[in-house]
């Protein structure tokens, strides 16, 4: 028996009182909410329990602690082939792909397949395989984070929480990878394997707490979210230690049992879409935040201009002849950059300085920081000193990039 309180519709209110702990608040006999020693159960929605309050608790304020999770950004690229031969960020935002050593390739993609309330994943399909494993070989997929983005998991303190991981994934065929956990400030780890099946399933990991050596307070790079897909013995022969965060023993990382490589046949493919990284034990519903939300919280760490396939100018960015012979532009960035970035671009030829139409044969960063940047560009031609000029992108794909990735 349950301690009750009924609204009846034929007899008013009715209580029944019994010793149970357990209380029912029901409308025509109907529960519509019960509260026991395990929390508060409302039918219609689920348990609640766990939480200090509903503003505080877990489901209070922004949850996702990852990037892009919802793989909607791709400012780089939307498909790169024959990546492995080196590390880098290839297409979607905010994802590194960290290649050693092996001799396998594959394709990085944007693809418009994902898991129903998701348009996009990121899928990565092997195209050279390679079955002859080197002791250094990795392939892994991986985000990192700021330590100032961090200080509200604790870590290195008696108050430390749990954090719970979790995403969509699917392949080809089935398999077994590892999710890791990497603290880059005082070299600790922490991992979990996980299946993968040939349809969509959401994965969820509770990692356990830290006791054990904080974050660093700052913009550097403080802890790694890694996905790892392909390794060597390196990182398999030694053994692992399920849920237990521990100082970094490199054999020990992903020696599970039944760990799959990626890169074992051209015929393996994986996609995953809907990442999420969140304080606590639970995993809650994916937090989808607008493309131009996601854009901008991107571009603290890549901005990146390029000229539509209908060529036209792109990203004027206007300044004077500080020499006869050289432009000084000022770019201020959408949003301030996690750090003083560096500058990449496409050809010259795909730039024009205007108005005179001609392409530069040098274009440098002069002065820079996070959010204030000087770009001099170089004429082919001597002008007057002091005249307004203008460097655009005129040549369909060409680009101009400012990097400030971890």
């Amino acid at each position: 028996m349950v301690a009750k309180i009924n609204a009846d519709t034929s007899g008013g209110l009715k209580i029944t009182s019994d010793t149970s702990g357990t209380l029912e608040i029901q409308s025509a006999g109907t529960t519509k909410f019960t509260v026991n020693s395990a929390g508060v159960d409302i039918p219609a929605i689920g348990t609640i329990d766990g939480l200090t309050s509903i503003n505080g608790g877990q489901v209070g304020g922004r949850r996702n602690i990852v990037y892009n999770g919802e793989m909607k950004v791709a400012q780089r690229s939307t498909s790169e082939t024959g990546l492995g031969a080196a590390n880098g960020y290839h297409t979607l935002d905010r994802w590194d792909m960290a290649a050693g050593s092996t001799a396998g390739r594959f394709t990085m993609a944007q693809v418009a397949d994902g898991p129903a309330g998701f348009a996009n994943c990121l899928k990565l399909t092997t195209t050279t395989a390679d079955t002859s494993l080197a002791a250094a070989e990795a392939l892994v997929l991986r985000q990192r984070f700021e330590g100032q983005d961090l200080q509200q998991l604790k870590k290195g303190t008696a108050s430390a929480e749990q954090v719970t991981v979790s995403f969509y994934v699917k392949g080809n065929a089935a398999a077994l990878y590892v999710c890791e956990l990497y603290d880059d400030d005082n070299a600790r780890t922490i991992a979990q394997s996980f299946a993968v099946t040939t349809a969509w399933n959401r994965i969820e990991l509770t990692f356990a707490a830290d006791t054990s050596g904080p974050f660093n307070d700052d913009n550097g790079a403080s802890l790694r979210l890694d996905f790892w897909l392909h390794a060597g013995s390196n990182f398999t022969s030694g053994t692992f230690a399920v849920n237990t965060w521990a100082d970094v023993v490199s054999a020990n990382r992903v020696a599970v049992d039944g760990f799959t490589s990626i890169l074992d046949s051209t015929d393996r493919t994986l996609s995953i879409t809907g990442v999420q990284m969140e304080l606590g034990a639970t995993a809650t519903a994916f937090e989808s935040r607008s493309y131009g939300e996601e854009l901008a919280l991107c571009r603290r760490y890549c901005e990146r201009y390029t000229a539509p396939t209908t060529v036209g100018l792109q990203k004027p960015i206007v300044g004077t002849y500080n020499t006869t012979t050289v432009i000084m532009v000022v770019h201020r960035p959408q949003t301030s950059y996690r750090a003083t970035p560096t500058l990449s671009y496409s050809a010259l030829s795909d730039f024009d300085l205007e108005p005179f139409d001609v392409a530069p044969t040098a274009i440098t960063l002069s002065t820079s920081s996070s959010d204030f940047l000087v770009i001099n560009c170089t004429d082919p031609t001597a002008r007057t000193r002091g005249f307004c000029g203008i460097l655009t992108l005129d040549q369909s794909g060409g680009f101009i990039q400012f990097d400030a990735e971890l």
